[in-house]
């Protein structure tokens, strides 16, 4: 069974169905609010139907506060009442939560015979009341929650799992990429380097990424553009490997893959020479360079390196004047150019790229400026976001390109993915383990780093697939270790 991370999950059933035994022997006791333990916490034990409404009131705080901080929040409180269904499915939507309900369908007699055996015992006719009850709430539950598990006295499932939301959402389109498989590249991005060992071993360490994500049918291999950790991945202080002296090392470590900047960001270099660096990167891995380009945005990078960050505005146009004039300078001739920002007298470049067109990728997915700019000048786009959003980026970029009159099967539809990846549970367990503590425990580190096991992300894959994507770049969180890249294949293979 699994259950999203973050989710508003009720145990639905009648006395004696087993929920809380069931609850103790597959999740964690933080995960679990139980009316009959708040009974005696505000009465005197957890028998005590004179503390109920008390109890209830207890346990809307508490489901309200955690749903808000996105904790998994498990209710075991019979949950037969409509009303306080219907209050806890609010909480969840206030704070954009998944529901799940789980029922307990245990047959009539076991559920009798469950609670004669308890210590004290609910009078016979509030069960005899439940169980009539419990057909209608049992068939109310479909309507009312986003999913509904199943539970039956000789079927337990054999574990439970919290799975990131990300991976969750799509997990029946695993069966169909099996039944129907979808062809999907990969490229691998490279974005931290805070690996094991020191310095010296940085080298080794990036090569043998390098070839091995060659090997395993990775289609491009990346690095960003940046000379400080951004915070999004990591602290300013971590390892990080200026971007164009880096892919010449890539270049030279690989003879295949295609290689760039995810992405160039237009500000840190003299446009014209950053023509020529990425053309020199075509020539010397063999016609094997991508340009990568973006309007730039850290602003704490260009105050520590003395870099002038003009305005968006600015930027955008210097944005616009290199997708211009690398075609001039990487084409015959020295022709002179005279863009919004950029003025150059002799567009020249030798030797030639070995590409007759050397693709260019904007990176962004503003639909108003950078969608617009894609349908104009460039050969793909990358895009953030869930098979949902860019399934609406996509028509963005559709509707730019009949504006401006070029076909949209010009540009590839890339996207980035910063994920975990196992080959199985047991796998996943042991990789979250160690990044997990006390105060980050492993479900909401998991969420964090979209992990899961081979099986879960073609899941997520095929989605983005299907919302128009044609290649997954993906940054590994564990690509420094030992084998990373090797688990990955079983993703790429299942989309070859």
């Amino acid at each position: 069974m699994e259950i999203p991370t973050g989710a508003l999950v009720v145990l639905a059933g009648p006395s004696g169905s087993g929920t809380s035994t069931w609850a103790a022997h597959h999740l964690r006791s933080d995960l679990v609010i139980s009316s009959d333990v708040l009974r005696a916490v505000v009465g005197v034990g957890p028998s005590d139907q004179r503390a109920g409404t008390d109890a209830f009131d207890v346990l809307d705080l508490v489901v309200e506060r955690r749903l808000k901080r996105g904790l998994t929040t498990v209710i075991d409180a019979l949950a037969l009442d409509p009303k306080q269904r219907a209050r806890w499915r609010e909480l969840a939507a206030r704070f954009d939560r998944p529901t799940c309900a789980i029922a307990f369908d245990t047959p009539d007699a076991e559920c009798r015979r469950r609670n004669k055996a308890r210590d004290r015992p609910v009078p016979s006719k509030a069960v005899t009341s439940q169980l009539s009850r419990w057909p209608d709430v049992r068939a109310a539950l479909a309507d009312e929650f986003d999913e509904v598990h199943v539970v039956r006295a000789d079927g337990d499932p054999d574990s439970v799992a919290l799975v990131p939301p990300a991976l969750h959402r799509h997990r029946t389109r695993r069966s169909i990429q099996r039944e129907d498989p979808m062809p999907l590249r990969f490229g691998l991005s490279v974005s931290s380097f805070t690996w094991p060992g020191e310095t010296a071993d940085l080298a080794p360490t990036l090569g043998r990424i390098a070839t091995e994500a060659e090997e395993v049918g990775f289609s491009s291999l990346w690095v960003m553009d940046h000379v400080m950790q951004i915070p999004q991945v990591g602290r300013e202080w971590e390892p990080m490997l200026e971007s164009t002296t880096s892919l010449g090392f890539l270049a030279a470590a690989t003879d295949t893959i295609r290689i760039g900047a995810l992405v160039n960001g237009i500000t840190y270099r003299n446009v014209a020479h950053l023509g020529k660096m990425v053309s020199t990167l075509d020539v010397l891995s063999g016609g094997r360079a991508m340009c990568g380009l973006g309007a730039a945005w850290f602003d704490r990078e260009h105050r520590a390196y003395g870099w002038q960050m003009p305005p968006l505005t600015e930027r955008y146009e210097l944005l616009e004047d290199a997708l211009e004039l690398f075609p001039l300078l990487w084409g015959p001739g020295s022709p002179s150019f005279d863009g919004r920002r950029v003025t150059v007298p002799e567009a020249i470049c030798y030797p030639r790229p070995i590409q007759e067109r050397i693709p260019i990728l904007v990176g962004g997915s503003g639909e108003r400026r950078t969608l617009r700019l894609v349908a104009r000048h460039a050969d793909a786009c990358n895009l953030f976001g869930e098979p949902d959003v860019v399934r609406h980026k996509v028509d963005v970029l559709h509707e730019h390109c009949r504006t401006e009159e070029r076909d949209p099967a010009e540009i590839a539809v890339t996207q980035l993915s910063s994920i975990l990846c196992a080959s199985d549970e047991d796998e996943l367990t042991a990789k979250l383990e160690p990044r997990s503590n006390d105060q980050r425990p492993a479900e909401i580190t998991g969420a964090e780093l979209t992990a899961g096991t081979v099986d879960q992300h073609v899941g997520r894959f095929r989605a983005l697939a299907d919302a128009g994507v044609e290649e997954v770049v993906v940054s590994l969180a564990d690509v420094g270790e030992t084998g990373a890249v090797d688990t990955f294949a079983d993703v790429i293979d299942a989309f070859r």
